[in-house]
């Protein structure tokens, strides 16, 4: 194994405590991504992006979504109407006094968004109303 083995290593571990991923993350995505918190709508560098390629988790790299699922929700946020398979995890959020469903990366447990379902915007009948910050799009190559 050489030094330049054990680097990558590292950086590809997943931190073992918040304290380490206050130091991988910026605040803002520490925010959004360790602490479930949500960018202002309309903000997000994302939300009218229309290249071709994937969306990938900003806190571990792990694939998310298909730039070929992205709709125009006009909601302030990016959607997409499906996450690649096996990508999220689904909990329950009370947290504003309803019930919505919180999608989390399966890979390392961080904040992505919401998903709603039967709104009607595309024939998978979700939306997935996915924080900016929480995620890097790794363009399609050309």
């Amino acid at each position: 194994m050489t030094d330049n083995d054990v680097r990558d290593d590292a950086e590809n571990r997943l931190p073992d405590s918040e304290q380490e991923w206050r130091v991988r993350l910026t605040p803002e995505e520490f925010r959004v991504l360790r602490q479930a918190g949500t960018e202002r709508p309309w903000t997000g560098e994302y939300v009218d992006t229309t290249t071709p390629g994937l969306y990938r988790c900003r806190a571990c790299g792990a694939e998310l979504f298909s730039s070929d699922t992205k709709f125009d929700s006009h909601c302030g946020w990016p959607s997409f109407d499906q996450a690649l398979p096996g990508a999220i995890r689904y909990l329950e959020d009370r947290s504003l006094g309803m019930v919505r469903i919180e999608v989390r990366c399966a890979t390392c447990d961080s904040h992505l968004g919401h998903r709603f379902d039967g709104e009607g915007f595309t024939p998978t009948n979700a939306r997935y109303c996915i924080n900016s910050v929480s995620m890097r799009l790794d363009p399609a190559k050309t």
